[in-house]
């Protein structure tokens, strides 16, 4: 039976960093599916309000989830990329995760604009309140809502990039790109 490996090692993710992965994969796209969802919602659909609670709350998670990466990412080593890639694609893969990450912390920081520009805070599931600290910007709500929209429909559009990548290195390059991140040794087809 194989040990479960908490860290990263040069060659693998460590369950640390497979989580958390995987735990903003599944925020980012829960918080896009519902903010689409919650805008075809008139404000006195019974969910609207819970939708919108949700909506923050998973926020308020993928921020907690992205500065553990972060965090991460500083302390703990970063698996060597495929021996196979070449210059342009280690390069190419790199910036992508970069824009990912910086997709993700506007988004997070514009949704928070809009959600406080009234002055209210907002809650984590109803626990833990996030005062508003900016409230006096010039039409902050509504340019923030535009800012959130269009880095939201991008960083969903580069996930999905993201993911077909990740599926070619699986499928056609046959490496162990998508198997280090799943903590697998699936078989490559």
């Amino acid at each position: 039976m194989q040990s479960i490996q908490i860290w990263n090692s040069k060659s693998s993710y460590g369950l640390v960093a497979i989580l958390l992965h995987w735990l903003s994969a599944v925020a980012v796209v829960g918080a896009f599916a519902l903010g689409v969802w919650v805008t075809q919602l008139t404000y006195y659909n019974s969910w609207y309000t819970h939708a919108i609670d949700l909506h923050h709350s998973i926020g308020l998670l993928l921020l907690i989830t992205m500065l553990g990466r972060v965090t991460l990412r500083t302390v703990n080593v970063i698996p060597d990329d495929e021996a196979g890639m070449s210059i342009v694609q280690r390069k190419a893969a790199h910036g992508v995760h970069l824009l990912l990450y910086v997709l993700v912390f506007v988004s997070i920081a514009s949704g928070y604009l809009i959600s406080t520009a009234d002055g209210r805070s907002i809650d984590l599931f109803g626990h833990l309140s996030i005062p508003a600290i900016v409230t006096d910007m010039q039409n902050q709500a509504d340019i923030s809502g535009i800012v959130h929209w269009y880095v939201a429909l991008a960083l969903i559009i580069l996930t999905g990039l993201h993911t077909l990548a990740a599926l070619k290195h699986h499928f056609i390059d046959r490496d162990r790109t998508l198997k280090k991140i799943l903590g697998t040794t699936i078989p490559t087809c």
